[in-house]
């Protein structure tokens, strides 16, 4: 569950973050099992939200939007949980389809880039999540978008793991068998989404902002550092050839690297690097705004 809060002006283009944090509360815990959101999920959350209540009263915003994903709407006791969050932040969360997900990752990450800078249209969002990625088309707005079944977690767990463990390191054959299945995914996105049409490839998500802290040596991971830097193809195959080839303690000994993405930071950098050489992208603009950004400017 994520928070911003910021000073959004429409008529400068600006959105000053005074606020961004993130608390894992899982949910979807035994959702897909059960049915139903489960006590200790719900308790967790609505503790999120009473931290969340706090720094929003705090900060003085004016206007609130709570998003939700379709697993709040798929459970039977949804209600309990719409129930709560009202009573806590007193909006309604709302459950937006995958077109209003995509135009809002598509303006959080677009917005603040210009021509001047040497950021040429249409852009290409690329999305690179845990379960899935998105990929969004656009100039000013969303021209095609589609949602694949590739993530880190999911790529991770369905070729690199071996009686219950990740292969450390992971063997050629898994790489190769991973990377055909990336493959096959950019072949469905591109029925839909022109990628090659893309004159700048913007990279969103915790495997890219990693992969961009390795590239620059951070001491420690620093969004300021991250945000709009720039990552060259041949750079971002030599970050990817080392993680697919190196030990979990070695990947873990980078300074920048967050303990949970250890794992499957390797599966989350090929399929970057996939899509570059797949739509010849020289380079890929790193963003920390996102989804969030996108929601922020709707309320503007």
């Amino acid at each position: 569950m994520r928070l911003l809060v910021a000073d959004v002006n429409p008529a400068t283009g600006e959105l000053r973050e005074l606020d961004r944090r993130m608390t894992i509360v899982r949910l979807g815990q035994g959702v897909d099992r059960t049915g139903r959101l489960a006590p200790e999920a719900l308790e967790r959350t609505f503790a999120a939200c009473r931290e969340y209540a706090g720094v929003i009263r705090e900060l003085g915003a004016e206007k609130v939007r709570f998003v939700a994903t379709s697993a709040s709407r798929d459970a039977e006791n949804r209600d309990e949980f719409t129930r709560g969050v009202v009573d806590i932040l007193g909006v309604e969360p709302e459950v937006i389809s995958g077109d209003q997900e995509a135009e809002f990752s598509f303006t959080g990450a677009t917005k603040e880039l210009t021509g001047g800078d040497g950021f040429a249209t249409p852009y290409l969002v690329a999305d690179i999540g845990g379960g899935s990625t998105e990929f969004v088309v656009g100039e000013d707005g969303v021209r095609a978008a589609r949602s694949v079944d590739v993530g880190c977690v999911r790529m991770t767990e369905r070729h690199l793991v071996e009686d219950g463990k990740v292969t450390d390191p992971p063997t050629a054959e898994q790489v190769a068998a991973m990377r055909a299945d990336i493959e096959a995914a950019l072949d469905l996105a591109e029925k839909t989404v022109p990628l090659r049409e893309a004159r700048t490839l913007v990279g969103l998500a915790g495997s890219v902002t990693t992969v961009s802290a390795i590239d620059q040596e951070l001491p420690e991971y620093d969004s300021a550092r991250i945000h709009h830097s720039r990552m060259t193809r041949g750079r971002v195959r030599q970050i990817t050839e080392w993680l697919l080839s190196s030990t979990h303690a070695e990947r873990a000994e980078v300074p920048s690297m967050h303990p949970g993405r250890v794992d499957v930071i390797g599966a989350g950098a090929l399929v970057l690097l996939a899509l570059m050489e797949r739509v010849g992208a020289e380079e890929v603009v790193v963003s920390e705004h996102d989804i969030l950004d996108g929601i922020a400017w709707s309320l503007a």
